[in-house]
């Protein structure tokens, strides 16, 4: 099985764009819904994409930074834990990455602002709370220390994002968007619990009180494995109840991936190695099932309701 790959210190690895499934699968949901309705736009869809990425560039930087003037992220930990260890050995300085961090959740809401005139000031309530998951995740109030990661990004990216993107484009809430969102909301919530399972013992020794480590290792794992497998039964209940189209079915080719991950979990307690791709592999189960959904959706749609 393939590794985790060795980390060149510098910008790329502090923003870290592997990670912008959690912001690009949940704005395609939102989209191909309101593309199917008629209330596409060609070029807001892109600001509402760029927006979301760049929430998601916010909170890496932030959080890199925040754990950093906390001393949670310091030379012990490096070599175990800290997959952005700019501020530690001096690569990036403070300062920097905060700005930057900032930067990003200003051009954000520089696009709210542009989103506000096109469809009026109901958008403003989804845009603050996406400004204030990004950018109190580890600083400000610091939610993470307190056991809300994993909620928040639920809520935050997994629902709200789509909901967002659906209302930017249409004035309106859709049901089908929030019943789309639940299984990837799910995944998207897995690749932060694998991210605290990973980090679980340096995490419990610096005291960091992220919900995982209020569990057993094993209890910590189990809830990775439960959050990764349970997007599965939620796609099946939807196909079963006609809430999205039997294309979206597409999806279940990801089962793969979940074995992958699954055999990769059960012996992560053991194996540092395995302990390392926690994350990598839920990013990579994330990033297909949501791609594979959206696709489906638009195949259902319109090819195969255009053969019918």
């Amino acid at each position: 099985m393939e590794d985790v790959r060795p980390i060149r210190s510098g910008w790329y690895n502090a923003f870290r764009p592997w990670s912008l499934h959690g912001a690009v699968v949940p704005v395609l949901i939102g989209g191909a819904v309101a593309y199917h309705e008629g209330y596409m736009n060609w070029w807001i869809f892109p600001l509402i994409l760029l927006g979301g990425c760049l929430l998601q560039s916010a909170a890496n930087l932030l959080n890199t930074y925040g754990d950093f003037v906390k001393g949670i992220d310091t030379m012990d930990t490096l070599g175990s834990r800290s997959r952005s260890p700019e501020l530690v050995t001096g690569v990036l300085k403070p300062r920097s990455v905060l700005f930057v961090g900032l930067a990003c959740l200003g051009i954000t809401a520089l696009c709210g602002i542009v989103f506000i005139w096109y469809i009026g000031w109901g958008v403003l309530v989804f845009g603050l709370f996406g400004l204030a998951g990004a950018g109190l995740y580890t600083v400000g109030i610091s939610y993470k220390y307190h056991a809300m990661g994993l909620i928040s990004v639920f809520f935050m990216m997994g629902i709200l994002m789509p909901l967002g993107t659906y209302y930017v484009l249409s004035g309106s809430i859709s049901y089908e968007v929030l019943l789309m969102s639940l299984p990837n909301a799910f995944l998207i919530t897995a690749v932060l619990s694998g991210n605290e399972t990973r980090d679980y013992f340096d995490d419990k020794e610096a005291g960091v009180g992220t919900l995982s480590s209020h569990l057993s290792h094993k209890g910590s794992l189990r809830l990775y494995l439960a959050l990764n497998g349970i997007a599965f039964p939620i796609l099946l209940a939807l196909l079963l109840f006609q809430t999205i189209p039997w294309a979206c079915g597409l999806a279940f080719i990801a089962l793969i991936d979940l074995y992958l991950l699954d055999k990769n979990a059960r012996g992560a307690s053991e194996d540092e190695r395995k302990s390392r791709l926690l994350v990598p592999l839920s990013f990579r189960l994330n990033w297909h099932f949501g791609l594979l959904l959206v696709a489906g959706y638009l195949i259902g749609q319109y090819l195969i309701t255009g053969v019918i």
